[in-house]
């Protein structure tokens, strides 16, 4: 059920590409399932289930074999006289088969384990922070396409009104109410359109191609970007994956502290050696014999010049060192807020005047089409007015698209 349901989400942002749609929603996901730094998530998986399996075999037995032949210039003798004891040979041989079984350890395999699970969700959230930091770069890529869109838009607008005007000029032309020529003027301003077009058209293929290198899917030129609904909230805490990142730096040092101390835990070790060699264990038979031997061993090291203690006082001043770091990202994060901040009020101020201004020139533009139309005016001045619209328009869209820009940058930057 659980993969049906991973499957469906990855799908949902294929099929709305499919449907030539694509929301900045569909981009973050696509980042997350397709670029080649999110396979390292399955690779540390991997990783460290093959270094907790080295590590659960210390609980397993211990098997060594060992063999040796050995000529000694001398060997024990029992001064006796005719005691009936032969000494024993100077030639020897030898061959044994050891087993070590570890009884009781400290808890230090458990600790390794816990040292590395700890290590594993690190290196994840060190990926996830990785990917976190590519939104950005898609949120710039997606507006830059979003405004190639815009300015496509407006100037099919512009083109549209100017056709419909040249029949009226051409007309006024023919019946002598206009200059002649005056129809040149604005067949002119199409051909300087279609120009316009053709690069904005290849600026958006360009966006476009690059942000299918990121996402990993191939964006179709005739793709439609839809514009997103972006709200800023001021007092929502940051929840950036970072700060996550600093906790399980610190956890990673607390496991690797606790590993550390019990290394100079007592050990308990059962064994049994059983072997075949001339002599046996009985030194005094010059003959081959099989022999075993079995018991308990213990290890401590209750002294080590408090190497140990000085060890785990360096793990914890690491410690430190992520509370600095933590304490930095977080001082960055709210300067880089309140600069975002200061740019979403800019750019709103900008676009609530730009509304005024548009209004003014399509009353301007009204007056002009109703002149040029009387032969008030000429073609040349009615285009200036028209440029004059669309110029306005134009910059009007840019601080739209630079707003919602600036709003989704905030967006990531709080971690929301």
């Amino acid at each position: 059920m659980k993969r049906i349901i991973l499957y469906a989400v990855f799908l949902m942002p294929l099929s709305a590409i499919a449907q030539n749609s694509l929301t900045l929603e569909d981009c973050y996901q696509l980042v997350n399932a397709n670029y080649p730094l999110a396979r390292q998530t399955t690779i540390l998986v991997k990783q460290s289930a093959v270094d907790q399996e080295v590590i659960d075999t210390k609980k397993l037995p211990e098997f060594s074999v060992a063999a040796q032949a050995t000529y000694q210039s001398d060997v024990i003798s029992i001064p006796i006289p005719n005691a009936g004891i032969d000494p024993p040979n100077k030639d020897q041989y030898k061959a044994t088969l050891s087993v070590n079984q570890l009884i009781y350890g400290g808890g230090a395999i458990n600790a390794s384990l816990a040292a590395e699970a700890a290590t594993l969700k690190t290196k994840q959230k060190e990926v996830e922070v990785n990917l976190y930091q590519l939104k950005k770069q898609v949120n710039q890529l997606y507006f830059s396409i979003l405004l190639t869109q815009k300015k496509e838009a407006l100037l099919i607008s512009k083109q549209q009104l100017l056709n419909s005007r040249l029949d009226e000029v051409k007309s006024g032309v023919k019946n002598g109410v206009l200059l002649p020529a005056s129809d040149k003027v604005l067949e002119t301003e199409l051909l300087k359109i279609k120009q316009g077009m053709t690069e904005i058209k290849q600026n958006k293929i360009s966006l476009i191609q690059t942000l299918s290198s990121i996402i990993g899917t191939t964006i179709p030129p005739t793709v439609i970007l839809l514009k997103p609904e972006l709200t800023t909230e001021n007092q929502v805490s940051v929840r950036r994956p970072e700060l996550e990142l600093f906790q399980l730096k610190k956890y990673q040092i607390e496991t690797a502290e606790q590993l550390m101390a019990k290394q100079n835990s007592p050990k308990l070790m059962g064994f049994a050696q059983g072997g075949y060699g001339n002599p046996g264990l009985n030194m005094l038979d010059n003959s081959f014999q099989p022999f075993y031997i079995v018991g308990l061993k213990i290890s401590w090291t209750p002294f080590d010049w408090n190497a140990n203690k000085k060890q785990r006082q360096s793990l914890s001043i690491n410690k430190e060192f992520v509370d600095n770091e933590a304490e930095l990202f977080n001082l960055k994060t709210s300067i880089e807020l309140e600069q975002q901040q200061t740019e979403i009020d800019k750019y709103s101020a900008f676009i609530d005047t730009d509304v005024e201004i548009v209004d003014l020139r399509k009353e301007v533009l009204k007056s002009a089409e109703s002149q040029l139309k009387n032969g008030v005016i000429t073609a040349s001045a009615y285009l200036t007015e028209l440029t004059n619209l669309y110029e306005d328009e134009n910059t009007m869209c840019t601080h739209e698209i630079q707003l919602m820009l600036m709003k989704a940058n905030y967006n990531i930057t709080k971690g929301l």
